[in-house]
């Protein structure tokens, strides 16, 4: 089974992308950290009900990689947007065994922070990345746990594809989460939050 983790809005620098989140949702986002295996760096939100919220952006500090970066962040370009939804598993082996294009499964660490992620070797996900990247976090620490209160609940992740059914059907009997919709349409992703200034939305 997979469960909602947390959420990614990819930007082209932090500074633009935590500028475009905060502004669209009037809260502030509280410093991240480096992801030095993939290059990138990011900014977060606490949310309620166990989520989180990342900024996520490709690291200009960071040394050329021989191989892609995760979340496809490579191809990116444009303003910052949802790129990638995130999903907790007890049994990260045996998702991507179950799963053609899962990715491989990837050790990494920050700080006390100890987990495992599916990254495709071409970074690109299942479904052009509508299909939410998979992790395994190892231990007790999650990074939710240690945000502040933001006053943000998420109320929908939609996602638009234009192979809904078929993503649907990959997903079933995976995730059981009514706050994620799956419609058809041209390929693109919202999420609707609750916050201390009513609903707002990231898309």
């Amino acid at each position: 089974m997979l469960e909602l983790d947390h959420l990614a809005v990819a930007a082209e620098t932090l500074d633009e992308g935590r500028e475009a989140v905060e502004h669209a949702l009037g809260v502030s986002l509280q410093p991240g950290g480096q992801h030095v295996k993939f290059g990138t760096h990011n900014v977060l939100l606490g949310m309620e009900e166990g989520l989180y919220l990342e900024v996520i952006a490709v690291d200009p500090a960071a040394a050329p990689l021989p191989y892609p970066r995760w979340f496809d962040l490579d191809r990116f370009e444009g303003r910052p947007r949802p790129r990638i939804w995130i999903c907790r598993t007890d049994d990260l082996d045996g998702v991507v065994a179950d799963i053609p294009g899962a990715g491989v499964p990837v050790a990494l660490e920050r700080g006390d922070l100890r987990w495992r992620m599916a990254v495709p070797e071409d970074g690109v996900l299942p479904f052009d990345n509508a299909f939410p990247a998979v992790i395994q976090w190892e231990g007790s620490a999650h990074p939710a746990a240690r945000l502040a209160p933001s006053g943000c609940a998420l109320r929908r992740l939609v996602i638009a594809h234009p192979e809904a059914e078929a993503l649907r059907a990959a997903l079933k009997d995976r995730l059981e989460d009514e706050r994620v919709v799956i419609e058809p349409g041209a390929q693109a992703m919202r999420y609707e939050i609750d916050t201390p200034h009513g609903l707002r939305v990231l898309e």
